[in-house]
């Protein structure tokens, strides 16, 4: 089994539950860490016994004695820093979003076409237990044809500051930020449909920043589904945690967080319970620990993650999406 040697760039909040996974993988070892400042860098380098700490990514580029990194920077990083791994010969993971905007992100896909290299994107919830378990019961039929949904991405009486609340580094607020997940999530239990509209009122009324913390996008799907998503920062309520979804089928209804199905047993309605292990958080270190394991078997058998680019690329095409809409109060087609 080949010895995998990973760079982290980046080391804030994300950045622990990546090294965590990485380091539950047998033969993968993270070789370095990049931060900002360098006390940063070295206590996050000291917690997880990493030999490297540095403040300067350029200095990993062509490191012959690295074959991946994981890049958790702000957003506006994303892009460039991967460009020049890809071109450097590095196999890449992204965290969401994968750029900051469609345009900047095909620019990742030729790069990683130009190299044959690997780029995926943390869309984490597609190795979450529950959503697994809702995706399984949809996948058999149990639901019926779906539809619509309702997803959520929404933080209640908080809200993230720095980078996140910053246009210029993060491209965009609470849509990008928390509601690729919900997005992201039922149309992976959805089986992955292409969005044909998208109709959004996004705004921004609980903050003083320059981007967005209130969302609503309707996204109509190639199978007929119509998806309705709420994003959100500083919240009063929401109907559900982060990824929570529901499904609404021709012949029951099926909820991802509380995860439980409602269907009919003999011509009576009746709600029932997944039975699913108890969570100890919400956003489980398994789950991504889980990820990275799907990142590095891709590293040593060279197939296409997924979530890859295209998964990436397509919630970047939505996001711009609802973004115009929300300025044209029109719907876009996609």
């Amino acid at each position: 089994m080949k010895h995998i040697k990973v760079a982290v760039i980046g080391c804030g909040y994300i950045a622990n539950y990546h090294v965590r996974g990485l380091q539950a993988i047998p033969n993968v070892e993270v070789v370095a860490v990049v931060g900002l400042p360098i006390e940063a860098a070295q206590a996050f380098a000291d917690k997880y016994n990493i030999k490297e700490a540095t403040t300067d990514v350029s200095t990993l580029y062509n490191r012959n004695d690295i074959d991946a990194v994981v890049i958790g920077t702000p957003n506006k990083f994303h892009a460039p820093f991967a460009i020049e791994f890809l071109n450097n010969g590095k196999d890449v993971f992204l965290e969401k979003p994968m750029a900051m905007s469609a345009e900047e992100g095909l620019t990742i896909r030729e790069a990683a076409d130009a190299g044959n290299k690997l780029v995926m994107v943390g869309h984490m919830w597609r190795f979450d237990t529950d959503v697994n378990y809702v995706k399984d019961v949809v996948d058999a039929g149990q639901m019926g044809k779906i539809v619509k949904t309702k997803g959520y991405g929404i933080h209640e009486n908080w809200g993230p500051a720095g980078w996140f609340s910053q246009k210029e580094l993060a491209g965009g607020g609470a849509l990008a930020d928390m509601g690729v997940h919900a997005i992201d999530t039922v149309r992976y239990i959805l089986g992955d449909p292409k969005p044909t509209k998208v109709y959004a009122k996004i705004g921004t009324h609980y903050g003083n920043y320059d981007v967005d913390d209130s969302g609503i996008i309707m996204i109509s799907w190639d199978n007929g589904t119509e998806s309705i998503i709420e994003s959100g920062w500083w919240q009063p309520h929401m109907d559900g945690p982060e990824a929570a979804t529901g499904l609404y089928g021709t012949k029951g209804y099926a909820n991802v967080f509380p995860t439980y199905l409602k269907y009919k047993v003999g011509g009576i309605p009746g709600k029932f319970d997944a039975k699913l292990p108890v969570r100890t958080e919400h956003c489980e270190q398994a789950m991504y620990t889980r990820q990275m394991e799907h990142y590095v078997d891709c590293i040593r058998t060279r197939k296409q993650p997924v979530p890859g680019f295209a998964e990436g690329q397509l919630i970047l095409d939505i996001v711009d999406a609802a973004y115009q809409s929300s300025i044209t109060g029109e719907v876009v087609n996609l």
